[in-house]
């Protein structure tokens, strides 16, 4: 081959490199699609993951799967730009390693309808977590470490959360946060006692809306106890008030036989 040939050839590759760069970009998008997403962080390196999967609906929306990816932090700050669309409406992120969520970590998916935060190692929340998901209806915490319901964590939320298998603490901070919590009843009702203030009692295993109607768990004592007290005090109370009743009508009754005794005594001597 002659040497004009040989630098032919070489002029033209870039053009032909071009060429196909284009014809990759202009290749048609599924409807799935890998989503590169920075959610794992270890140490001060935020590691890009591009194994999240979207879906786009019918609708417009989008449903974000994060599924088992081992990520054991989320970083959805403005500050991280991490691709991820606020037009997301459902982002499952169950089945990693999370141990903890910060302040305003959801704050910039306000179309975000349900979150699936399961089977991770959820053990801390911090205050305003949450903050921003107006439009949430379903919350999925099941199966992580947490031990308590903080109210600056879940307060405000109206949505039906799934609270069940968390190693829940029953105690009086517990207590005082349920009746301010706005969440679905029957979410707190999957609350089950792991461990309680009140020792040798029976209280794990126990629902803490259960709990909470037979004991003050602030004072440590039974309800029951103070209603059991009040009816005995009502009826010795009774009681004696009876007695009394008899005890003057009787007197009443003696007293006025004595006194026509003396009438008929007098009657008889008048001297």
């Amino acid at each position: 081959m002659s040497s004009t040939a040989v630098d032919v050839s070489l002029q033209t590759m870039p053009r032909l490199f071009l060429l196909l760069l284009v014809l990759l970009s202009l290749r048609p998008v599924s409807a799935t699609s890998p989503l590169t997403v920075a959610l794992g962080r270890r140490g001060n390196r935020i590691s890009t993951i591009s194994a999240c999967h979207q879906l786009e609906t019918a609708d417009g929306g989008l449903t974000v799967r994060c599924t088992g990816l081992r990520l054991t932090q989320v970083c959805l700050s403005a500050q991280v730009p991490i691709g991820l669309s606020n037009h997301t409406t459902r982002l499952f992120l169950n089945k990693n390693l999370l141990t903890s969520l910060a302040a305003d970590t959801f704050s910039s998916l306000f179309l975000l309808d349900e979150l699936d935060l399961s089977h991770n190692q959820l053990s801390s929340l911090e205050d305003g977590c949450f903050r921003g998901l107006d439009s949430l209806s379903f919350l999925d915490l099941s199966h992580n470490r947490l031990s308590t319901l903080e109210l600056p964590v879940l307060g405000g939320l109206q949505i039906e959360a799934n609270l069940t298998h968390n190693p829940w603490h029953c105690d009086c901070r517990m207590e005082l946060s349920m009746p301010q919590l706005d969440l679905d009843p029957t979410s707190l009702a999957e609350v089950v006692c792991a461990t309680s203030d009140l020792p040798n009692l029976g209280a794990v295993g126990i629902p803490l809306v259960v709990l909470m109607e037979d004991w003050d768990l602030c004072l440590s004592v039974r309800r029951t106890t103070d209603v059991v007290t009040l009816v005995t005090m009502f009826l010795w109370l009774f009681m004696l008030i009876c007695y009394l009743a008899y005890y003057i009508r009787q007197n009443q009754a003696v007293t006025r036989r004595n006194l026509e005794y003396l009438k008929l005594l007098e009657s008889k001597n008048p001297k």
